[in-house]
């Protein structure tokens, strides 16, 4: 829903849940599990629908919201308290365990206390907000469907600055936000740029390309960044659907190394490797200083998995089935394996103090423990 020409087919290609596909997914393949998947706790919030919702995680709470108005907070899976709004949502959630923030399909971002689930305030930005905001600093970061980015201040929504540019006429359709850090804004741009902002002032302060666009026709040169970056001390890494994996110093800018894959789901890093699942659905491992191969599990094909979480040992993706999948962080190879709900999990899975949460489809939120 990007202002100009969206990139709808394409979607439908990486996501085996988004409609029918040409190709069929994997069948998925036992294995005899060397770990486990246990749950922690269960919730629900009102299903998703076509939009895409992702958990706020602050310490022991969990705050989910749902397309139909529904925001919930949990705490250690004992819920707090469930607010159900007159109108749909389109974006969430983002909290820094203070404010929490939402979006709708009509632009608009509204912030409720975290404490009460209190109504503060509401703000208007240039179209639908797809992606939860970014919430921190004394700011509300907000990405809108036209890509543009809205700071608003914490205390009472007005605007403090926006940051805007030019997009590619054909874009994908995104829900990815922006990483929020104590003095930058990060945010991955439709045309393969990652870019370093001001969060005070909106201003940039370094931008580089993780990829260029090639090809003759406009559908081969999207190289859209739809997945967050990620940050590890002095590092930052990203990934371009239709380009490429580059890690960066987050400083200077600077490259330290790229590979030629694609990726819209996304990355994660750890001490040791970088973890980025393809367009495919394969999921791939990366040494963190060189980017040399490690490993690829491939028995997800077109399962649309996630962006994979690190956890320690382990790493963790889910599926357009709603099965969330437990691989060997040396190997690669499946240790573990849990269902959910049956229905997809598309958004980010998001860690706890002991374990992860996934939110479904369907509006199931699960949060599991790896054994």
């Amino acid at each position: 829903m990007r202002f100009g020409l969206v990139l709808l087919g394409a979607t439908a290609l990486l996501s085996a849940c988004g409609g029918e596909s040409k190709v069929k997914p994997a069948e998925l393949e036992s294995f005899v599990a060397t770990a486990e998947l246990s749950p922690l706790w269960r919730g629900s919030t009102g299903k998703t629908d076509d939009f895409v919702f992702t958990p706020a995680v602050v310490a022991n709470s969990v705050f989910a919201a749902g397309h139909n108005g529904t925001i919930v907070r949990y705490d250690e899976g004992r819920e707090v308290w469930r607010v159900s709004l007159d109108e749909k949502l389109s974006g969430g959630v983002g909290s820094d365990g203070q404010l929490i923030a939402v979006g709708t399909p009509k632009g608009e971002v509204l912030a409720f206390d975290a404490d009460t689930g209190k109504a503060l305030w509401r703000a208007r930005v240039s179209s639908e907000v797809l992606a939860a905001p970014s919430v921190g600093e004394g700011l509300v970061v907000v990405r809108s469907g036209d890509s543009q980015i809205t700071g608003l201040d914490a205390k009472d929504g007005k605007r403090r600055w926006v940051f805007q540019r030019s997009t590619p006429t054909l874009t994908l359709r995104s829900n990815v936000g922006v990483l929020l850090g104590q003095t930058v804004v990060v945010a991955g741009l439709p045309d393969g740029k990652l870019v370093a902002i001001n969060n005070q002032n909106g201003a940039v302060i370094w931008e580089v390309a993780v990829a260029l666009p090639k090809g003759a026709t406009e559908l081969e040169r999207v190289v859209d960044l739809t997945s967050l970056p990620v940050v590890r001390e002095r590092e930052i890494c990203a990934a371009a659907f239709q380009g490429r994996v580059a890690c960066f110093d987050i400083a200077t800018g600077n490259q330290l190394w790229g590979r030629d894959i694609s990726s819209s789901a996304g990355i994660d890093m750890d001490e040791r490797r970088v973890y980025v699942t393809d367009d495919t659905g394969s999921v791939h491992a990366f040494a963190r200083e060189t980017g040399a191969s490690g490993w690829k599990q491939d028995k997800l094909f077109m399962r649309a998995p996630t962006r994979p979480i690190a956890l320690g040992r382990r790493v963790a993706v889910a599926d357009f089935q709603g099965v969330v999948h437990l691989l060997d962080a040396e190997t690669g190879a499946f240790v573990a394996r849990a269902t959910t709900d049956g229905s997809a999990i598309r958004a980010d899975p998001q860690r706890l103090a002991d374990g992860f949460v996934v939110q479904t489809r369907d509006g199931g939120i699960f949060a599991l423990q790896p054994r």
